[in-house]
């Protein structure tokens, strides 16, 4: 006589056994309608928000990536395979990110690119590792991200340590200031680096007379401003991104705030000049890398991205090195699983759009280079490239 075995218990069963199962096995191997095996990418940034267009940027920079891929047709393990991207919004806000990192994990995502601020990719990275997951940051350069000890954890871009020394020391030597404020948002990003800022501007010799913050929602910094006027600065540094930045300027110059005005990458985009208008002529900022038409294939790249997607706001050819990084890792293994691939990433060397990839012990880009650029009648003109050892 047959064992009738309830549906609860089997369910029950059928679930322990999903949850004993290591995370290189629980990887998605659905089945696309054209026979090949579907790999799941998962990517975060803000899709809304005043954010949004640097997240939709960091979103295409992925998916042109994986649109080429697919074109090839890939076979990895003996499969064709068919990358499929999962692109989530966290609204560049650190809770939001960790349940988008849960998502992916139990979506069985085979790799994350992302998040794009040091905010939300810190936080989710522990998620990440708990499940054996690789992930690659295109844009996140607070050092914290890979001081932490994670195997999987890599950035294609030089973090804030590097960018940091390039600013101060810039802001002291080349820019001539002496007497230095400094606002930050509070964010990992904009006290990271606005921390590192400081740190190399007084090994350089500059006196740092005020340090304020604010938040990566305000609009208005007149209190803030009218503080630092009574200080009479030769420059201000702002650490944060372009939709405070930008107001800030113009409220300097309402102000009749004169001082030199200095930011990192968060402000170096096409949306800061939209925003701050007039005011934006002379505002000096850095961006990790070199500049696009100095990359090695970034002539080409922006042909194809602008053509499709218009113009570049800041990180999408990072973002599309990242995927191209963690595709060729795949083929080198001949896996998808992250277990097996995770070791190749480490040993990666790769001539990318944005440099020649490799990455060190910690998951670092190795010899990052830093550019500083100037508004100069309504366009980002390079002033000088720093390039890391």
């Amino acid at each position: 006589m047959k064992k009738i075995i309830p549906l609860t218990v089997l369910a029950a069963a059928v679930a322990l056994s999903a949850c004993s199962k290591k995370p290189e096995e629980q990887t998605s191997q659905a089945t696309a309608s054209s026979g090949a095996v579907v790999v799941k990418i998962g990517h975060a940034s803000p899709l809304t928000g005043p954010q949004a267009h640097l997240g939709k940027d960091n979103e295409n920079g992925v998916r042109m990536a994986i649109e080429e891929l697919n074109a090839k047709g890939l076979t990895i393990g003996g499969q064709k395979v068919q990358f499929e991207l999962e692109s989530e919004d966290d609204q560049a806000d650190p809770r939001i990110a960790t349940t988008v990192a849960q998502k992916f994990v139990d979506d069985k995502v085979s790799g994350i690119i992302g998040h794009l601020n040091s905010g939300t990719t810190i936080p989710s990275s522990r998620i990440y590792n708990d499940a054996g997951l690789v992930q690659i940051s295109p844009s996140a350069t607070n050092p914290k991200y890979t001081q932490q000890g994670y195997k999987g954890a890599f950035r294609v871009m030089a973090n804030d340590v590097q960018q940091g020394k390039v600013l101060g020391e810039f802001a002291v030597k080349d820019m001539g200031a002496k007497k230095i404020a400094i606002i930050d948002d509070r964010t990992a990003y904009g006290q990271g680096l606005a921390d590192e800022f400081e740190k190399a501007a007084k090994a350089a010799g500059g006196n740092i007379v005020m340090h304020e913050f604010t938040n990566d929602k305000a609009s208005d910094f007149t209190a803030i401003l009218t503080k630092i006027k009574g200080v009479a600065p030769d420059l201000v540094f702002y650490g944060g991104m372009d939709g405070q930045g930008a107001p800030m300027v113009k409220q300097m110059q309402t102000l009749g705030l004169k001082a030199q005005f200095l930011g990192g990458d968060g402000i170096h985009t096409a949306e800061f000049m939209k925003l701050a208008g007039a005011a934006a002529e002379g505002v000096t900022a850095s961006l990790p890398g070199v500049p696009l038409e100095q990359m090695p294939h970034g002539a080409d790249f922006k042909q194809k991205f602008e053509g499709k997607y218009g113009k570049i706001q800041l990180y999408a050819p990072y973002c599309y090195d990242a995927m191209m990084v963690m595709a060729e890792a795949m083929q080198r293994a001949n896996s998808t699983e992250p277990a097996k691939y995770l070791p190749e990433i480490a040993k990666t060397n790769y001539s990318g759009v944005t440099a020649n990839i490799k990455f060190d012990s910690k998951g670092d880009l190795q010899g990052g280079a830093i550019t500083v650029y100037r508004v100069v009648k309504g366009d980002w003109q390079v002033l000088k490239t720093v390039t890391g050892q």
